[in-house]
């Protein structure tokens, strides 16, 4: 099978993928979801002309002579409405939130106010028609739009929703990713390796990486270079029904790597195996019923490069996340050789200078080393066929951090 293209494997990956679903949830649970469809109010907010400081619910008329004296006829606080009229000569004691009363038309904030503690008050500032005083529908009415579809909850979306009076809302179904790592060779992280065995660390970034665009993850461990091992996880993430399997290393073409077979033997629908990518090569992408398998690569920097290229917008678009990756333009300060016939991502650093982002690639770029990915902030990304680059050649990078 012949090495396919980056951008060529991410289109057939997304090919098709759709939101798998809404459910309803309740305003606790909803924090980074996606809203499913539109919003609109329920009710009006504020409902009512509200006082917007504490102070003195006056009539303008009254307070055109300063100072004015005026006859304290009552107290509005927050909660509790003066049910009264407020007169020629009269005034409410007014609390921030408070209804304002029948008659008042500005509020007059209480540093411009002398108590002379009689019941009356003394306006000593000019204040104007309307001052102070939140109007009714301010802020939104019922039947307003509030949110629109797609909309990833955040917390002034929120507090939008609960002040519109939604105690709950249809968002997009999360989707489920179900991640089986391969090898005999793999221990869990505390372990007591033997001289021929390493600790297995590929799902906790591929699930970190998952979780990021909103996906639920269910890590099925690690199963053994055994045929029947394999099926059994692959059998546990279908019963669990989930949208998207990933496997962790077996997906090569050793007598050891045994994804391939045994997902084909389940029914999978292959559609592509290896890419022209350094690091990732051995990336395959296929159909088992709705559910769609990725099997990344073994070594610790291929599987999460490929899992940022491929697996978050397959996982993005699934949520009904928008997504898209922060690709930028910079500045090399060293000297790269030519490429060869599959895109390069290269592991670099990336600096803001007043002369632009200067793009610094470290030396060694084996996809074994997670120190160095973990260093980084950027994929240095060079096409195909490159020439080689000077230094303050311009080129691309796409940001992981």
């Amino acid at each position: 099978m012949a090495l396919l293209p980056v951008a060529k494997a991410l289109e057939r990956l997304l090919d098709g993928a759709e939101p798998a679903g809404t459910e309803l949830v309740g305003l606790g649970q909803a924090s980074g979801r996606v809203l499913a469809a539109p919003l609109h109010a329920l009710r009006t907010q504020p409902p009512f002309d509200a006082s917007a400081m504490d102070g003195y619910a006056v009539r303008v008329a009254d307070i055109a002579s300063l100072p004015a004296r005026l006859k304290v006829i009552g107290e509005a606080p927050a909660g509790k409405q003066f049910t009264g009229t407020v007169a020629q000569g009269e005034t409410v004691r007014i609390f921030t939130g408070a209804p304002v009363p029948l008659g008042a038309d500005t509020v007059v904030i209480q540093e411009n106010v002398n108590d002379l503690g009689n019941g009356e008050i003394e306006v000593l500032e000019p204040a104007v028609l309307g001052r102070n005083i939140r109007a009714r529908g301010l802020d939104f009415k019922q039947g307003d739009l509030i949110l629109d579809a797609g909309r990833v909850l955040d917390p002034a979306a929120l507090s939008l929703i609960a002040a519109a009076n939604h105690p709950d809302m249809a968002v997009v179904r999360a989707p489920l990713v179900a991640i089986i790592a391969t090898g005999d060779e793999l221990l869990p992280p505390g372990s007591n390796p033997g001289p021929d065995q390493i600790i297995a660390s590929n799902a906790y970034g591929v699930g970190a990486i998952a979780q990021s665009v909103g996906a639920r993850v269910l890590d099925l461990g690690i199963a053994p270079d055994r045929t029947e091992a394999i099926s059994a996880l692959v059998t546990k993430a279908l019963d669990a029904e989930a949208d998207v399997i990933v496997t962790l290393g077996g997906a090569s073409v050793g007598d050891h790597d045994l994804v391939h077979g045994v997902l084909t033997g389940l029914g999978m629908d292959l559609d592509f195996w290896k890419i022209a990518m350094r690091p990732g090569k051995p990336l395959m992408f296929g159909r088992l019923g709705e559910t769609r398998c990725i099997g990344l690569p073994g070594n610790p920097v291929a599987s999460l490069i490929c899992a940022h290229i491929f697996l978050k917008p397959l996982l993005a678009k699934l949520g009904g996340r928008p997504y898209s990756p922060d690709i930028r333009t910079g500045v090399l300060d060293t000297a790269m050789a030519a490429n060869d016939l599959r895109q390069d991502f290269v592991r670099a650093i990336a600096r803001e200078t007043p002369d632009g982002l200067i793009v610094t690639p470290y030396t060694i770029q084996d996809s074994s080393m997670l120190r160095t990915l973990a260093d980084a902030n950027c994929a240095l990304m060079r096409e195909p066929f490159a020439p080689a680059a000077e230094s303050g050649s311009a080129c691309r990078v796409m940001m992981l951090r």
